[in-house]
Formats: C-alpha cells, structure tokens, sequence
C-alpha cells in the first residue's frame, strides 16, 4: 500500500474557554478532504495531517477511546509541508468578559505568535482573531470579524482593519472567519491552500449547502403540486402573492395575477393543496415573519405590519395558529441576534 503524501500539517488548538465542538468541526473536515482525496488519487494522494494541542502547543493527552481519533492524523513525511496553525473561536457573554478572558491567555499569544514567525498559516475564528491581534503580528493587515465585536476590536486594535460584511478573509498569514458559522468555508479555504482547488470544490459539494440545487429540488416537487407547467394557476397566483406579501389580500387581485376567476382559482388550490388562496398567503407571511422576528430588532406590532397585517391583534392570531406559539414566545426561543446591552463596547 502507497503512503499519502502529506501536503500540509495543521496543529488545532484547544485552549480554555475555546468552542472546543468547532475544534473537532475542523478535524472533521480534515478527515472527509483527506477520504475525498483518496478516493480520487488512490493510497498515495495528498493529504493534510494534525494534532489536537493545547494553548502552549503541547499535543493534548487522556482524550476519552471515543475522540482519539482527532488526536492526531497519524501521518508522518520527512518533507516539509505547509504548516498551519487553527485557533476556534471563544466562548464569552460579552465584551468585558472576553477581554478578561483574552488575559488568561498568555500561553496562546506565545504560541500564535511562534506560529506567525515560523512563517505557518494562523486560521482563527470569532474571538480567537483577538489572540492573533494581541501578538502585534496583523497590524495593516485586514480581518473578517462578526458584527457585535468589531466595535471592542477597532478600540483595542486601532491598526488592524476590520472588513466589514466579509464572512471570512485570507491577507497575508491570516485567515480569519468572522464567526463559528463560517467554520466550514474557512476550512475549505485551507483545503484549497493546501491541496489545491479541485479537492476544495470536491468537498464544498458535500459540505456546503447548494441554494440552486435545493431550489431545483423544491421546484420539482412544487410541481405535483401547481400543475404540470409554471404557468399553472396556483403557480401563478402564488408567485404573485409571494412578491406582495404586505398588500392587503383581495381574491379577485389574485385571481386577476392567475388569469381565472375568483371560482376558478379557489377550486384549483382545493385540488392542488387542499386549502384556499387565503390560507396560503397567512402560511407565506408567517414565513416572512419568522426571519424578522429571528433577525430584525422590530416590534411585533411592526413585523405584522411589513408582513400584510395592519392589526396586531390579527397578526398575533394568525401566527399563534401557524407556529403554534405567540410572536414574542416565538422570538424569544428563536431570536438569532445578541441583545445589545450584551455587547456594548465599553468596558463600563
């Protein structure tokens, strides 16, 4: 059996208060690129090898039998590969617990900073950019940060550049993502880097979502459902009402779109969805309506409103009967935003 050649080397760091879930993640990347590689080059196509280290860089002992497996890669080569060096992000409730943290962690700026002078590639996500920062290593160079830190991060950081809307971004011996959600493209990124672009792309297909191919999937199967063509009746009118969500529903408008009649129109949904045009449109706005109450700082009463409900009371109704909870129970378990008092800049 050939050996695989080893293309690059990445020490994963686990330090305390580090997402130790996306450490793992990572290497879990790493695995399936390097099974990806095998099944297309055979035994001895390029692979990446790591190790799991701690904050001073030592490999990390007594994981339980069930995670030796990310210990290390168990790949050896008496060539020198790229060296790469991956900090997870930080697990902190706000801007001066993350400073107070970044304090204990003398040990990580140490080794980063090695890193950066061995001329190794440093990959940090989140709150982990901030360890990179502290090494003075980035200063003119720019870092992909998530939106609630970057104000703490200019105060503290007045020559590093933050870009604003970049999910992740690779100057110079930084590749940074902004937060834990851009795991995966950062680790495709490495790939790339790596072993080259077509494996990165191999990978991207298998972990990344594909917006065009599930759009083609849903309009498939919409389709035993509106009709056997797009310009169907229910396909037309419920294009019409997707793009007219916060308009005032009126039948005959719909009908009008669907070029039928009010009848026509309402015996067409019955057939093809077993509900009415009406019951349809409640179903799309309280779609709407989850996304804002998950993202946007808006009132519930404003949220109706943008979603076609100029009565609260109504909106809070028709939600309760589609989510199964109330706007506001519904935000509160779901809501994707920070409160603001939470990440405040100021150390106060």
């Amino acid at each position: 059996m050939s050996t695989p050649t080893l293309a690059a080397h990445v020490d994963v760091m686990v330090c305390p208060h580090a997402l130790a879930g996306a450490a793992l993640s990572f290497v879990d990347v790493l695995r399936s690129a390097n099974t990806i590689s095998t099944l297309q080059h055979g035994d001895a196509a390029p692979h990446i090898g790591w190790r799991l280290v701690d904050a001073a860089g030592r490999p990390l002992r007594g994981l339980p039998a069930e995670l030796r497996g990310y210990a290390d890669a168990g790949l050896r080569s008496e060539r020198h590969p790229r060296r790469a060096l991956f900090v997870p992000s930080l697990l902190a409730r706000d801007m001066p617990s993350l400073r107070h943290t970044l304090d204990g962690l003398d040990a990580a700026v140490k080794r980063i900073a090695a890193a950066f002078d061995d001329s190794a590639l440093v990959v940090t996500l989140g709150a982990a950019t901030w360890l990179a920062a502290r090494t003075g290593r980035i200063d003119g160079l720019r870092v992909a940060l998530a939106w609630y830190q970057s104000g703490g991060f200019r105060q503290d950081f007045p020559h590093v550049a933050v870009a604003p809307g970049s999910a992740w971004l690779h100057d110079g011996p930084l590749l940074s993502g902004a937060e834990s959600a851009t795991l995966i493209p950062v680790a495709l990124e490495l790939v790339r880097l790596a072993v080259g672009p077509e494996l990165a792309q191999a990978c991207a297909n298998v972990h990344q979502h594909d917006p065009d191919r599930q759009h083609a999937a849903v309009r498939a199967a919409a389709q035993a459902h509106l009709g056997t063509t797009r310009g169907s009746p229910v396909a037309l009118a419920v294009a019409w009402m997707g793009e007219h969500l916060d308009r005032p529903y009126r039948l005959r408008e719909v009908a009008d779109a669907a070029a039928v009649s009010p009848r026509t129109l309402l015996r067409h949904f019955q057939e093809a969805l077993g509900h009415s045009p009406l019951d349809h449109l409640h179903g799309l706005r309280c779609q709407r309506a989850r996304v804002l109450l998950e993202l946007s700082l808006d009132g519930v009463p404003a949220i109706g409103e943008a979603c076609g409900y100029a009565d609260p009371a109504a909106f809070r109704r028709v939600f309760r009967r589609e989510a199964g909870v109330s706007p506001a129970q519904y935000r509160q378990r779901y809501a994707l935003r920070s409160p603001r008092v939470r990440w405040k800049v100021d150390a106060t």
